[in-house]
């Protein structure tokens, strides 16, 4: 059970009242999902100096969009006047890049370093905040993961950060690529920074 007091209105309410909006969007093995991710993130926000609190509203919300409907995001692609090329992809991208706006005006969360930890969750940036990569990697390396490679990731994202960041970015890249998957160009932006920055992984 996590026990953390929202004192510094990064939502504007409390975290039972946050969990609350968010099951409604979220079906059960999803929103225990979001619950790993979040104490995955304040651990990762303990150990790199980053705000606890924050770490625990951005883990919670990032998937927060994830099981909406196709339309709700094409309508939201066109409604905020988001790149088109947006409408090309499909909600591995969306559920991030265009869920943040969601979690903006539904969730009246509005600090952009938690937007961004949502936008950037599954394509990464070429430079992300702490915050950025806490969620980045909280996601990636939560307890119910279970892929090739998951403990080195947790590894190096124990032992840096950055680390645990380009091997995420280098490991998604290759996977999109074996399954003939396309690749949402700042997917490999991130991996061209990330990977020149930590050439060992």
């Amino acid at each position: 059970m996590t026990e953390i007091n929202y004192t510094q209105h990064w939502f504007p309410g409390t975290r039972d009242e946050l969990l609350a909006q968010i099951s409604q969007q979220l079906k059960p093995k999803r929103f225990a999902h979001v619950q790993r991710v979040e104490h995955t993130a304040m651990a990762l926000a303990r150990a790199n100096d980053v705000d606890v609190e924050q770490a625990s509203v951005a883990g919670l919300v990032h998937d927060y969009a994830k099981q909406r409907p196709a339309e709700d995001f094409e309508a939201a692609i066109r409604a905020y006047d988001m790149d088109p090329d947006l409408l090309n992809y499909g909600n591995a991208i969306w559920h991030g890049v265009v869920g943040a706006e969601f979690v903006k005006r539904e969730l009246k969360i509005t600090d952009e370093d938690i937007l961004n930890a949502v936008r950037h969750h599954t394509t990464g940036a070429v430079y992300m905040t702490k915050l950025e990569q806490i969620v980045y990697m909280a996601d990636y390396i939560e307890p119910a993961r279970d892929f090739p490679g998951v403990e080195q990731a947790r590894k190096l994202t124990e032992q840096e950060l950055g680390l645990g960041v380009a091997f995420q970015a280098k490991h998604t890249l290759q996977y999109l690529v074996a399954k003939d998957k396309p690749v949402y160009p700042k997917s490999i932006m991130t991996y061209n920074a990330w990977i020149q920055r930590y050439p060992t992984v």
